[in-house]
Parts: structure tokens; C-alpha cells; sequence
């Protein structure tokens, strides 16, 4: 049997790379005579990178760049071997995980980082470059990234100057990976959805959201453009808005669902072609599973291309479960008993390891003579 193990991270645990091993040590140990294959996948948040490297033919690359505060830091970032392509991931250079959780700070946070690592790549004479935005500490709309890229913007963001732009920029070809629908502004905004996360007190959203208005139509009026209300735009703090509007002065810049735009960089198709069983994973599986998370791509990819799809969750809930059954995947509980999320969390991969065992013995027991 062909067996292709591409999961998502689970998030504050392992990376993706350390639970497709993990999954795929287990399955050994039961079926040793089976070829396993390996394909770490991610969704544009934090360790896309560390996917991505995985499928070979990337070299990492280090930046100097600020993080969320302000801070001098090193920003790692992939260029292909070739040297024609790059892939920079937002969490690196303006991550929430750069942030202390006592630091956060929602009004402060800048993504100048982000920008700073989009220069270096300039810098190096890549002009294709694929950018994941998940997992940001920020709320400024984008500002910081255009400051780095050589934009004017006050500090109150009521004015933008474009004039000093990287003129680079429209030799660029940008793809974003955005796993989320929110405009800028309002109820379903930037500030108010996300902004709680990333340190904002209850009575700081309103005046986030205020900030990112007048930010907006200063904006509007440098580019000509109005994109508060695009889906996406709210995405990583309001960077896609921030972004969106500069679409004019890219070659080309599109948004595109995190996991698609993973799967095309790492030749996910062409591994999948060649697999009779796929199995993926992510360290939840529930009701957000159905808004296109990874274990959900993967599973409409397996379900196309006619393959079986079982999914394996750190936590499993029944909305999750019937999010994966809408296209025929099925889910499979690592947990071997009832606990806390913070010692599943701390049980490292041998969970995982008896988790695809256990997989490998039910087919086995289905195939008894192989």
C-alpha cells in the first residue's frame, strides 16, 4: 500500500513536519512493507515554512527585520533553489508568538517586519513571491509594511504618500495565502474579530476599528482604490486590506486559500496521484474544520482525485466529524483517554506514533492476508 500522511501542525505542539514523521513511524511499525510518503502541509499561518522546506528544493534564507514591537530580529524566509521564487511567511517577522502574552498589545503591534522580509527578497532578485499572512500580532491595516516599503504614512494613518514606493513592486507577482473572508471594518472586521487575541481590552476595539476607518480612506485616496469590503481584507490585522490596495502596483497580486496555495508550491497533486491512502490531521477538528482549514483541503483534493481520506485530530468534536464526512474523509481521535488540553499538548509525538499503529492494524484486520 501507498500511504501519503499530509497534515496540518498542531499548533502550540508540533510542527507539521514533526507529526507526519510521527504518524508515519507508527504506521511503519505496523506495516513495514508499505510505502509511506510524507508531505507536511500548513495554511499560510505560523510553520508554513518548515512545511514547505520539507518538500524539497527550498533554501532557507535570514532577513533583518523588526518584529511586532519594534525589535531588531532575524526573519527566516525560503527562496527555491532556482532562485526564481520565494515563499515568506507573515508569523516569522510579525507573529503573534513573538510577542510575550503580558506584551501584546494591539495598537502598537507593527507589521513593518513583514515588509522588511518582502524587501530582502526584492533585494535578492526574486520577483515571484508567495506570502502566508496567519498567525499576525497586529491591527495597523498594513501600515508598518508599507512604511518598509517605502511608503509615507503619518503616524496617526489619516495620510498616505505613495510617491516613494519600491519601484520593484511592479515587477512582482504576489500571491497571498488567506484562509479568512472578513472585510476591514465593522462587526466581522479586523479589530473586532481578531483583535481580542492579540491583546485589545473590549473598549480598545471601537478605537481600533476607528484607526483602520481613517487609515482606509487615506488609502482610498493615495491608490484610487477601495477595498475595505473585500473578503479578506480584514485578514492578519487589515495587511490583506493594506495590500489589496496596492493591486495596481504589482505585476499581478492575488488572494488565494492558504491551503491551495501550499499544496501548488510542495506538489501536493502530484504525490497524491501516486497514493492509495491519504491521511491528514491538524491539532483540532471541529466545527471550524468546515471553513477551510487543512484537514478539509486535503480531504476534497483525496475525494477529486478518488482516494480514501481518514483525518487525525488531537481534539475531535462531532462537528468536525461531520464537516469531513460532507466529503467522505473521516476522522480519527489521537487521545487515548479523557485530558487536558495541556497534557495532550505535552505528550510530544508517541500519541501520535500509536495513533497511525493503530490506523495500520484496522486495515490489517480488513486485509488479513497482506
Amino acid at each position: 500500500m501507498r500511504v501519503l500522511i499530509a497534515p496540518d501542525s498542531f499548533k502550540g505542539s508540533l510542527t507539521s513536519v514533526a507529526v507526519a514523521q510521527a504518524l508515519a513511524r507508527g504506521w511503519n511499525r505496523a506495516r513495514p512493507g508499505d510505502e509511506v510518503r510524507i508531505a507536511p502541509l500548513a495554511d499560510g499561518g505560523e510553520g508554513t515554512l518548515v512545511a514547505v522546506e520539507a518538500a524539497g528544493g527550498w533554501q532557507w534564507r535570514d532577513a533583518e527585520a523588526h518584529d511586532p514591537l519594534g525589535r531588531p530580529i532575524r526573519a527566516r524566509w525560503l527562496a527555491r533553489d532556482d532562485g526564481a521564487v520565494a515563499f515568506v511567511e507573515m508569523a516569522t517577522a510579525s507573529g503573534l508568538s513573538l510577542v510575550a502574552a503580558g506584551e501584546r498589545d494591539a495598537a502598537r503591534a507593527t507589521s513593518e517586519g513583514t515588509g522588511d522580509v518582502l524587501r530582502a527578497v526584492l533585494d535578492a532578485g526574486i520577483r515571484d513571491i508567495s506570502l502566508g499572512i496567519g498567525g499576525s500580532a497586529t491591527t495597523d491595516g498594513g501600515a508598518g509594511l508599507l512604511r518598509a516599503l517605502g511608503a509615507r504614512v503619518s503616524d496617526d494613518l489619516t495620510a498616505v504618500d505613495l510617491a516613494g514606493l519600491d519601484p520593484r513592486l511592479a515587477e512582482a507577482r504576489l500571491r497571498i495565502a488567506c484562509d479568512v473572508t472578513n472585510p476591514l471594518l465593522g462587526e466581522r472586521g479586523a479589530a473586532a474579530t481578531y483583535g481580542p487575541q492579540k491583546g485589545a481590552q473590549p473598549d480598545d476595539v471601537p478605537v481600533l476599528d476607528a484607526r483602520l476607518a481613517r487609515f482606509a480612506d487615506a488609502l482610498d485616496a493615495a491608490t484610487g482604490r477601495s477595498e475595505r469590503h473585500a473578503a479578506g481584507a480584514g485578514a492578519a490585522g487589515g495587511v490583506g486590506f493594506g495590500l489589496l490596495a496596492l493591486t495596481d502596483r504589482f505585476a499581478s497580486l492575488t488572494l488565494e486559500p492558504g491551503i491551495d496555495l501550499v499544496m501548488a508550491v510542495t506538489g501536493f497533486d502530484d504525490a497524491l496521484a501516486s497514493a492509495d491512502l491519504v491521511i491528514t490531521g491538524e491539532g483540532r477538528i471541529d466545527a471550524q474544520t468546515a471553513f477551510g482549514k487543512t484537514a478539509l483541503g486535503v480531504a476534497q483534493r483525496a475525494r477529486a482525485a478518488k482516494r480514501p481520506c481518514l483525518a487525525v485530530g488531537g481534539g475531535v468534536t462531532p462537528e468536525g466529524i461531520a464537516a469531513l464526512a460532507t466529503v467522505g474523509a473521516v476522522a480519527v481521535p489521537v487521545a487515548e483517554g479523557p485530558q487536558s488540553i495541556e497534557a495532550a499538548m505535552a505528550a510530544g509525538v508517541a500519541p501520535l506514533e500509536r495513533c497511525g499503529e493503530r490506523i495500520a492494524l484496522l486495515l490489517f484486520i480488513r486485509d488479513p492476508l497482506t
